[in-house]
């Protein structure tokens, strides 16, 4: 059966493309949702962009018809701009009839009366709207398309039993699936494996697509930092392999999400120089109130933002530094060090670090305002707080990709991490990209579980 489906601005926003999602059904546009992305067109960011973008896709579907009467969607259904049913008739008290949220309620309403046959729904993301639509007896819907089920998030791993016959099977050219491993392996897919006949015998091992094989990165570094868990030994593994494309990391605070993604960076870089550059690529999104308008150049506009990469360098190089000197057998630091003395700190600044090597064009720090239209190539790009991009913004960046680059995408996106009004834990770009490219042998995924970051971190994160 036909329905119309009344869209909000934020859901147009949050997905500029929502018109050709809603199969068969009549799409409504409310002039007032127009008149709120003509206002939002001009702002900075995600928001700006995105309303362009819906903007765009609004326009583009006229030349199919007349966008008042109604237009014949490419995909099927129709499209059309409302611009009456407002009368504001049998609306309790207390309304502000002046808000643009209960007008667009309002119209709902009058359109649920006027078409008594047709099922009417408003789609909006906005919760107050959606339980004051609730309230005058308007069925809502949030916006469906792109929702991931959080509970049943692809882990990147799996953990199962095997007897020590098949363990031996995988160090010895590798482990066909079977009915104890299940079949409905993913790609890339991990196994932690414990024996059913020896408490002792478990092993860490990957499916690539053909067979299960051992770990290939197990014994190795990255710019001196090892994997310090289950979880992160597998991260590794993804992050080492030049012949996998993507990888998506999430994980909690503390985790190792960035300090592994960035010494493997550096190592891939500077070290081994098998990508060009390192593009650090953030949302611009502040957690609290904003602090205004930052003077300077690009670069120092976005160093609030990219410290997180500037504490993971810092890091990386102190304890690098402090292994060179040990392994120098220096003799006053050794001594300093037996009598419980001071230790010396590492001449080393991540601010330099960053400002030479920027310099010589080897690490780019960007937002994505600045990517459309570039092609990325011969890089590795770590992109950071993943959860608080949107899906379509999720899908430009990676459609930047260009030959012989690896792209990382990290992030948290449980709700608590979300700043962004547009996104939720279901609906945010990186368990978007997660779900959709869990299947191809380009890709891989792991969930960081375990807080390494300190015992305080620990704390924090599992009891706050």
């Amino acid at each position: 059966m036909i329905k119309n489906y009344i869209l909000d601005t934020n859901v147009l926003i949050h997905f500029p493309g929502s018109i050709h999602t809603f199969a068969d059904n009549n799409v409504i546009i409310p002039l007032i949702c127009l008149e709120e992305l003509d206002n939002l067109k001009k702002k900075e960011g995600i928001l700006g962009y995105h309303a362009r973008e819906a903007i765009r896709e609004i326009s583009n579907v006229r030349q199919y018809g007349d966008i008042r009467k109604g237009v014949k969607l490419p995909g099927g259904g129709t499209l059309r701009v409302e611009m009456n049913h407002l009368n504001p008739v049998d609306i309790p008290d207390g309304v502000d009839l002046n808000k643009n949220d209960n007008k667009i309620i309002i119209m709902a309403l009058n359109l649920k009366r006027e078409s008594k046959n047709i099922n009417t729904i408003l789609v909006t993301k906005d919760l107050c709207v959606a339980i004051k639509a609730e309230s005058l007896n308007i069925e809502v819907q949030d916006y469906q398309n792109d929702k991931i089920d959080v509970d049943r998030i692809y882990k990147g791993y799996r953990e199962i039993t095997l007897p020590s016959s098949q363990i031996d099977k995988i160090y010895a050219g590798g482990l066909k699936p079977n009915r104890k491993t299940g079949a409905d392996i993913n790609p890339n897919e991990f196994f932690c494996i414990k024996s059913s006949d020896s408490s002792t015998h478990e092993t860490l091992a990957r499916y690539d697509g053909s067979k299960i094989l051992p770990l290939k990165y197990g014994n190795e570094r990255a710019w001196g930092l090892s994997p310090k868990n289950r979880e992160q030994r597998l991260a590794f593994e993804l992050l080492m392999d030049e012949d996998i494309h993507l990888v998506t990391l999430s994980g909690g605070a503390g985790t190792g999400k960035s300090i592994l993604s960035v010494a493997v960076a550096l190592q891939k870089v500077i070290e081994n120089n098998v990508y060009d550059k390192i593009i650090f690529v953030k949302p611009v999104v502040s957690a609290g109130d904003p602090i205004g308008f930052l003077p300077g150049t690009e670069n120092a506009k976005l160093k609030p933002f990219m410290d997180s990469f500037g504490d993971s360098i810092e890091n990386l190089m102190t304890e690098r530094s402090r292994r060179q000197s040990t392994d120098k057998g220096n003799k006053i630091k050794k001594n300093a060090k037996k009598h419980g003395e001071y230790q010396e700190k590492p001449s080393f600044s991540a601010e330099s670090f960053l400002e030479q090597y920027q310099d010589a064009g080897v690490i780019e720090m960007k937002t994505f305002a600045f990517m459309r239209g570039r092609t990325l190539a011969n890089a590795m790009v770590i992109i950071d707080e993943a959860q608080e991009i949107t899906p379509h913004l999720a899908k430009l960046m990676l459609t930047r990709a260009g030959q012989g680059a690896k792209f990382v995408m990290i992030g948290d996106p449980s709700d608590n991490q979300i700043d962004n009004a547009l996104v939720d834990s279901k609906s945010n770009g990186l368990v978007y990209v997660i779900e959709k490219m869990k299947s191809y042998g380009i890709t891989g995924h792991i969930s960081l579980e375990e807080v390494e970051r300190s015992p305080l971190a620990k704390i924090a994160e599992e009891c706050l």
